[in-house]
């Protein structure tokens, strides 16, 4: 099964974020097509994690987008250097910034290994 192109999964998230009360922006645009979709979720308490793109491993023939924490409950300086790092590796990524201080996220999130 093929992948929902970002562009498309990115407009649907705001969009889901919207709906469920969540706060939600895009930060920086990526590759319309398949460009890595990065997700940071401020707890706005100081806190904040980064999700990212599951490991190839984790992924199977649905073409559902799973995603992994990357980073997780940093403080928001941390997040944003990760995303540096992450920057300097795959320029054409995608980058949403979600604010909840109940944490929602609405990530379907990998396994654990």
């Amino acid at each position: 099964m093929t992948r929902l192109r970002s562009d498309f999964w990115v407009s649907a998230y705001l969009r889901r974020c919207a709906i469920e009360g969540v706060e939600a922006v895009l930060r920086r645009r990526g590759a319309a097509e398949a460009g890595a979709i990065f997700v940071k979720l401020d707890l706005l308490d100081g806190t904040a994690s980064l999700f990212g793109p599951a490991p190839q491993l984790f992924l199977d023939d649905t073409g559902d987008r799973l995603f992994y924490a990357v980073l997780q409950a940093g403080t928001p300086l941390d997040v944003e250097e990760r995303v540096k790092r992450e920057l300097r590796f795959d320029p054409d990524l995608w980058l949403l910034e979600v604010d909840d201080r109940a944490g929602r996220h609405f990530l379907e999130l990998a396994p654990e290994s």
